[in-house]
């Protein structure tokens, strides 16, 4: 496995999970700074879409890794193990 291909698909999984419940450390801080004005709940509706795009970024990268490639390929040259 490309060592950059797999980096990057661990930070995009890490950065999910930041939307998502359980953990949604994103949500919780929202929620802690907004205090009694906004439910929790209105807050994981309002992630709902963004984290679809993300999904979706997901799903094409494992598809076609050369999405999240091309870059380091560029600059670094094609990795060969």
């Amino acid at each position: 496995v490309n060592p950059y291909f797999f980096a990057m698909l661990v930070a995009l999984n890490l950065q999910t999970s930041f939307l998502t419940p359980p953990m949604a450390m994103s949500a919780y801080y929202l929620k802690g700074v907004l205090g009694n004005q906004i439910e929790l709940m209105d807050i994981f509706k309002g992630i709902m879409p963004y984290l679809a795009i993300v999904i979706g970024i997901m799903v094409l990268m494992y598809l076609f890794p050369e999405i999240a490639l091309w870059l380091p390929d560029v600059l670094f040259g094609k990795y060969i193990p």
